[in-house]
């Protein structure tokens, strides 16, 4: 995932992407709520096989070979949450600290989402998804605490650079649910596609 910087005539024109406060939290209840409802319908036969999105040439992007199952998103959402609530906090505490920690940076953090991915490989699917929604109640608790200036104007925070602290609320919930849920509905038509093959 990568943080979507857009500029003020982006973001104007990008009715899609919340450019409020309001907006921003809305967005991430829903999204929040949709992912859900769509994991909830997941069969225990689209639980339990594994994605396989190889056969489908125009998925090129690194997490569509990456990601094996509902755990391994459930942990790349969670990381994700976590690398935000380190930067804001620390940075609050007048403790510079980067949104990518080193070793990695925009340009290297595919490698930090493998190491996340290998860092879960023996967390249970139960504790993922405890921890991502522990996670995604700390996001939402800390997006509360700050002013709609504070999280859509740009230059508030000298830390967070020429974005604004919103974009990045934005990223680690609603933009990434759109990410989850398009990753959940493409196996969840390979399991179909499947079972058609073999109804052949």
């Amino acid at each position: 995932m990568r943080i979507k910087l857009l500029s003020n005539k982006e973001e104007k024109t990008n009715m899609g992407r919340p450019t409020t406060k309001n907006d921003l939290l809305i967005a991430a209840a829903e999204k929040y709520e949709k992912l859900n409802d769509l994991i909830l319908g997941l069969t225990k036969q689209e639980l339990a096989i594994a994605f396989d999105f190889s056969k489908d040439v125009k998925k090129k992007e690194a997490h569509w070979q990456r990601d094996k199952n509902l755990r391994d998103i459930y942990i790349h959402l969670y990381e994700w949450q976590q690398l935000l609530l380190r930067w804001v906090r620390s940075n609050q505490n007048e403790e510079k600290r980067p949104f990518i920690p080193e070793p990695y940076n925009w340009k290297t953090y595919g490698d930090m989402n493998i190491a996340f991915w290998k860092k879960h490989q023996d967390t249970s699917l139960e504790e993922a998804k405890e921890m991502f929604r522990q996670s995604h109640m700390e996001i939402i608790k800390l997006a509360q605490t700050f002013s709609n200036e504070e999280l859509f104007s740009k230059g508030v925070y000298k830390w967070v650079g020429g974005s604004t602290l919103g974009s990045y609320f934005v990223s680690v919930t609603a933009s990434h649910y759109d990410w989850a849920m398009k990753k959940l509905k493409a196996h969840k038509k390979n399991c179909a596609d499947k079972q058609d093959q073999v109804a052949m």
